[in-house]
């Protein structure tokens, strides 16, 4: 492809002198030698008529590099985007002692460290106990998770935030968060020790049927001892996630690691950008002008 293309119909004058050349007996330099009967040589003419030629060609070559040739470069491919949400349970359970620290502090640790590792997606981070707070809105500027573990510990949060666990109003206002994500994977990542009264009754189908509709896949992480509430499972299960058991700190860590590894984005294919294309075209202009150089060296019309 070419940048102007009009351009090119120019080339019909370099066709014109090649056609000119061929077509006609005429010698570059006629001598009065010229007009006697002498044996032709074909061999020679084909020779001398493609010796001039080249001059035309340079000429052809150069209206096709000032029409621009271009070419499409190699595709390149670039990771999808995924909206990452984590709902991070900060209800007074989580303190309780988990390893050398406590549950919230080794789960925002893992938290923070499954960020190292998983690059290229935008991430959230919302915080529930009785109500709940989005703390950071989907970004993939992550630090502002760094500087979050000492504002949100439960013991420094007030009790009508931090004294229940409610799941389910968390989860439906974290759906609402990442439905306004206009490109990318969707997914939430819950982080609690316990039992929700509010996906009681049915409501536990009912969010993740609301959840699986705007294609929100749920990951459960249930930390301590015991295993994750039916409710969540059942909502973990019908988004396509899964449910897992966090009893110690390093099973958080691995646990992080299997999610990324279960939820690598697509790569996709960009489309192509056209970039100049000369280089084909100078090596052959400078091979055509080296041997038209040569041939004048002693190449030409002998009429003797």
């Amino acid at each position: 492809m070419f940048a102007h293309p009009w351009l090119l119909t120019l080339l019909a004058i370099p066709a014109l002198l090649i056609a000119h050349q061929w077509c006609t007996d005429a010698r570059a330099l006629p001598l009065p030698f010229d007009h006697q009967q002498t044996k032709n040589s074909r061999f020679l003419t084909i020779l001398l008529n493609s010796v001039n030629t080249l001059p035309y060609l340079l000429l052809a070559i150069a209206i096709l590099l000032i029409a621009g040739p271009r070419k499409f470069e190699q595709p390149k491919s670039k990771r999808k985007l995924t909206n990452i949400m984590f709902v991070l349970d900060v209800s007074g359970s989580m303190s309780a002692s988990f390893g050398e620290k406590d549950q919230y502090e080794v789960a925002m640790d893992s938290l923070n460290g499954f960020l190292d590792y998983r690059k290229g997606d935008a991430f959230s981070l919302m915080v529930f106990g009785d109500h709940n707070l989005r703390w950071v809105p989907l970004t993939t500027d992550v630090s502002a998770f760094r500087c979050a573990p000492p504002f949100l510990h439960p013991n420094k949060l007030p009790p009508w935030f931090s004294g229940g666990t409610s799941i389910g109003k968390a989860l439906k206002q974290a759906e609402k968060y990442l439905v306004t994500a206009e490109e990318g994977d969707r997914m939430i990542v819950l982080l609690s020790d316990g039992w929700s009264s509010d996906l009681g009754d049915g409501n536990d189908a009912k969010v993740a049927a609301s959840l699986q509709e705007n294609k929100i896949t749920t990951f459960t992480i249930h930390i301590g001892g015991g295993e994750a509430p039916d409710e969540v499972s059942v909502i973990s299960h019908m988004t396509g996630g899964q449910t897992f058991a966090a009893g110690d700190p390093g099973a958080l860590d691995a646990i992080f690691q299997k999610i990324d590894t279960m939820t690598q984005a697509p790569l996709e294919r960009l489309t192509p950008d056209p970039v100049d294309h000369f280089r084909p075209y100078l090596y052959t202009a400078f091979g055509i002008g080296a041997a038209y150089l040569l041939s004048l060296f002693g190449l030409r019309y002998n009429p003797w």
